[in-house]
């Protein structure tokens, strides 16, 4: 198991990974449809969308949470 002060860092990875497989999927089929290629465009489009879903969750998620912490009780 992982320590406890990973817990952020790890909920962002999984996020990032989860957000960006789940958008690529259907952005992938509705731009351009099912067919035999589908999987290999997905892939590719993926293997750009991963690392910047994880960097953006990095670096906008600590400010988005102090933000939301403020807002509410």
């Amino acid at each position: 198991m992982f320590q406890k002060k990973y817990s952020n860092l790890i909920f962002i990875l999984i996020m990032g990974f989860g957000m960006s497989l789940l958008m690529t999927l259907i952005i992938t089929f509705v731009n351009t449809g099912m067919d035999n290629q589908y999987i290999n465009r997905f892939l590719k489009a993926w293997t750009v969308s991963l690392p910047i879903a994880i960097f953006t969750a990095l670096i906008v998620g600590p400010p988005i949470k102090k933000f939301v912490d403020k807002i509410t009780k």
